[in-house]
């Protein structure tokens, strides 16, 4: 074999292997799970909007291209500075969980791209933030309004980010940076709020045993008085008789003179 042909077929052979490296890597591809793809036909009318390939493996002509998403839940941070209705800046640090609405990857492709979390998700997060906190007092973020300024955040983001193929999954403040003299008055002022809570409930208690103790001392008015009509001399003097003879039959030394006490009574003189 003389040297022209070595040379032919080493030509041959180095293009052979370029083209299979090169099938090898755009024909022949591998998505993994939690993902879909969305493929670009080069000669076939572009984009495939409609149709998700899923996990697993395909071949895509060469002259094809196949764009691949994570269509997995995601999650997302950002720290701004807001203003609050009284004007005053407060720093807000959010976290959110998105992913793309993984039937609409094709649209969301076309129309935004892969970038959409920097083009879309984040601008509107923040604009809804500075939105709805403009409407509130900083000290409603330390109270029960900060659960609802919370879901009116993320009501008012899914609203517009919905109609760009995002799915918003939740909306959470994770910390609130108020100046400092601000926070100290905001405490002082929950804290005397609840000083004055334990005060009036101190009050109610101490109000109800008031009242238990009138209503106490009126049942026992009401039972001496009761007693006291249905006592007759007759029965006091039986009364007393009886305690004497139970008197009389103790083993203390004692004198008993019969008759001689008030209302004839027996007296028990002791041994002293």
């Amino acid at each position: 074999m003389n040297q022209s042909k070595i040379t032919k077929y080493a030509v041959l052979g180095f293009l052979l292997l370029m083209v299979i490296l090169t099938l090898s890597n755009s024909a022949f591809l591998t998505i993994n799970p939690g993902e879909k793809g969305i493929l670009f036909k080069r000669f076939g009318g572009g984009l495939d909007t409609e149709t998700q390939y899923n996990q697993g493996f395909h071949v895509v002509m060469p002259w094809n291209k196949m764009y691949i998403y994570d269509v997995r839940i995601r999650e997302g941070f950002d720290k701004m500075e807001v203003l609050s209705k009284n004007g005053l800046n407060i720093a807000i640090e959010l976290s959110y969980l998105y992913s793309p609405v993984s039937d609409k990857i094709g649209y969301l492709h076309d129309e935004i791209g892969p970038d959409y979390l920097n083009r879309i998700l984040i601008p509107q997060v923040r604009s809804a933030t500075r939105e709805v906190i403009g409407k509130y007092l900083p000290e409603e973020l330390y109270s029960t309004q900060r659960e609802a300024i919370q879901d009116e955040i993320f009501d008012e983001t899914k609203k517009s980010v919905s109609e760009k193929y995002i799915h918003l999954d939740a909306i959470l403040i994770r910390e609130v940076e108020l100046p400092v003299t601000l926070q100290e008055a905001i405490e002082r002022k929950l804290k005397e709020e609840q000083l004055s809570l334990e005060y009036e409930f101190r009050l109610q208690r101490e109000q109800q045993e008031a009242e238990r103790l009138v209503i106490e001392a009126k049942a026992k008015a009401e039972a001496n008085r009761i007693v006291s009509s249905s006592l007759t001399d007759r029965i006091l003097r039986d009364k007393g008789i009886d305690a004497t003879l139970e008197l009389a039959q103790s083993p203390n030394s004692k004198i008993v003179v019969v008759g001689s006490g008030d209302s004839g009574l027996p007296l028990i003189l002791g041994n002293q």
